[in-house]
């Protein structure tokens, strides 16, 4: 019995007695309760219910049959009535996905929204490759670079991460500082493994020096950052990481090209749900600077 209509035919039939209550019932033509019924009686090869001029009333199988169907469409309504329920909570888990580079960004957010909402469980996921939101793989990603195009994505501004030229203390004091591009010359740089990635910054770092001045490249954006500040050469840095540290010296300033605009990905499915929205909402307030 795979055809649930059918069954829940012969429900309403058992139910009211006619064709025509079921057919009202269920708001469909009455010659659809009949074929229905003839279809279910053909199947389990027995009949369901005796037929007169004044209605239909249900066999002893037909009776079985109701009984099972009630208890079925039941459970299905309660069913439903948890499942919507669900969706108007704050609960539950909730996946994020972003470049491990942004997880000392998105960490604090969390914590933030995890006070605030403490029956949701977050699961952060960080990697290179994108996570398929149209396949449920995350409920919200922080994607970096140019806006996202999937289909059937809703895509908003997050907020653009700012990057500076720093090199160590240590670094400086062996090589000396640079005035700027024109002072390159005989100088170590940090750089992506791939100089084909598209952020702004390795970008200009390829118009303005070789590909013999990088001595160490990676890629890994933390392992960078190590490298940096390691003193292995000249790199970019996230002016709000480096700008207050000691150990580091701002070789050039943040410039508009260098930045990196993220933004915020959610698949058109779940962008309404509750917990969706509360957690948009928490990161949209930091990018604003709100703090809770």
């Amino acid at each position: 019995m795979e055809n649930w209509d059918e069954i829940r035919t012969a429900y309403q039939v058992a139910r009211l007695g006619t064709v025509s209550g079921a057919a009202e019932v269920l708001g469909v033509h009455h010659a659809t309760v009949i074929r229905h019924i003839d279809a279910l009686e053909t199947r389990i090869g027995v009949k369901l219910f005796q037929r007169h001029a004044r209605g239909y009333t249900a066999t002893e199988a037909g009776q079985d049959l109701a009984r099972v169907a009630q208890a079925t469409d039941d459970q299905l309504s309660q069913l439903a009535g948890r499942i919507k329920g669900r969706g108007a909570e704050v609960s539950g888990e909730l996946v994020v996905t972003s470049l491990v580079g942004f997880s000392t960004l998105m960490t604090p957010v969390i914590a933030a929204f995890q006070r605030t909402y403490p029956d949701v469980t977050v699961r952060y996921l960080t990697g290179e490759r994108l996570f398929r939101l149209e396949y449920g793989e995350a409920h919200v990603a922080v994607r970096a670079g140019r806006a996202p195009d999937q289909p059937d994505n809703v895509v908003q501004p997050f907020c653009s991460v700012a990057y500076g030229l720093f090199a160590s203390r240590d670094y400086v004091s062996r090589h000396g500082q640079p005035s700027g591009p024109d002072d390159f010359a005989g100088h170590r740089f940090v750089a992506f493994d791939d100089l084909d990635v598209r952020a702004g910054f390795q970008q200009w770092l390829r118009q303005h020096v070789t590909t013999e001045q990088i001595a160490f490249r990676s890629n890994e954006k933390r392992a960078m950052d190590a490298a940096i500040r390691a003193g292995i050469g000249i790199g970019f840095l996230e002016t709000s990481k480096a700008g207050n540290d000691d150990d580091l010296v701002e070789i050039m300033p943040p410039q508009e090209s260098w930045a990196s605009a993220l933004w915020l990905v959610t698949h058109v499915d779940l962008h309404r749900t509750a917990k969706v929205q509360a957690f948009l909402g928490f990161l949209k307030d930091y990018a604003a600077g709100v703090k809770r």
